[in-house]
């Protein structure tokens, strides 16, 4: 099915019970999706960095040497990525005004002051996606995470909040690879900048003074299953003149996650 500028694209999708919500899957090369996540596989070891199980919610502390350089693997990157995912949603939902103000509270993360949902129906969903993204990404399948804005009483797509994920070739033949302190550190602060962009957001980009829902897309490549729950969709793309902006990026050694948001854009008098 060729739907805008993918030639051979499609997704499903399937709605969020209470909303108008709904999680996506599509594929050129690749494909979107999500869905329950398989049960977690067992404590950490490198021979597993590329099994197809979840990785628990609690994170697992990382070996560290008597001098302080530790090891990071495809496991442990994962959750980091996935637990950005999780605070950038939530950010870019409280920034743009998809929900209002007192659905979210402030948290402290990245050393930054962070709001995030506290709607317990919106938590579910959010945590659906992220469980199967996990599984995914434990698999090296995931290509990108967007999150769609949308229109309530038209539909049409205002703005796609893209997260491309690249895999270093290196996990293919070493599941560990070293990550010292001055690794950590600079990744906490890259990812404090794409954060800080996300809550800059609302004075650069158009006010969005009319109801809003979202979609959350998941791309991955050919190989991830498809859930049998799922339906088919289109990759929402922006109808009409669009503009891009580039966000910061950042890297765990073993993803690196390249932002950038594509909003809905018409001159004046067009």
């Amino acid at each position: 099915i060729g739907l805008g500028s993918a030639p051979c694209e499609h997704s499903l999708w399937r709605p969020h019970s209470s909303s108008q919500r709904a999680f996506g899957w599509g594929r050129a090369m690749d494909q979107i999706l999500s869905a329950p996540a398989p049960g977690t596989t067992s404590g950490p070891g490198f021979e597993k960095c590329k099994g197809l199980g979840v990785a628990p919610q609690r994170r697992t502390p990382t070996p560290q040497s008597a001098h302080g350089t530790g090891i990071i693997t495809l496991r442990g990157s994962t959750e980091t990525v996935v637990e950005f995912f999780g605070y950038a949603i939530s950010s870019i939902l409280y920034q743009r005004g998809v929900y209002p103000a007192e659905h979210f509270g402030p948290v402290s993360k990245y050393g930054l002051s962070i709001l995030v949902t506290k709607e317990e129906s919106l938590n579910k969903f959010i945590g659906e996606v992220l469980q199967q993204l996990r599984g995914w990404m434990l698999s090296s399948q995931v290509k990108k995470l967007i999150v769609v804005i949308a229109s309530q009483a038209t539909g049409q797509t205002l703005e796609r909040w893209t997260f491309d994920i690249q895999v270093s070739e290196e996990v293919a033949d070493d599941c560990a690879l070293p990550h010292t302190q001055a690794d950590k550190v600079l990744e906490q602060k890259q990812i404090q900048a794409i954060i800080r962009q996300i809550s800059a957001s609302v004075t650069w980009l158009p006010l969005l003074d009319e109801p809003c829902s979202f979609d959350l897309l998941v791309y991955t490549d050919k190989a991830a299953d498809v859930p049998e729950a799922w339906g088919e969709s289109d990759p929402k793309y922006i109808v009409g003149g669009s503009q891009e902006v580039k966000l910061r990026s950042f890297t765990t050694k073993i993803h690196q996650v390249d932002g950038s948001v594509v909003y809905r854009y018409n001159e004046l008098g067009a």
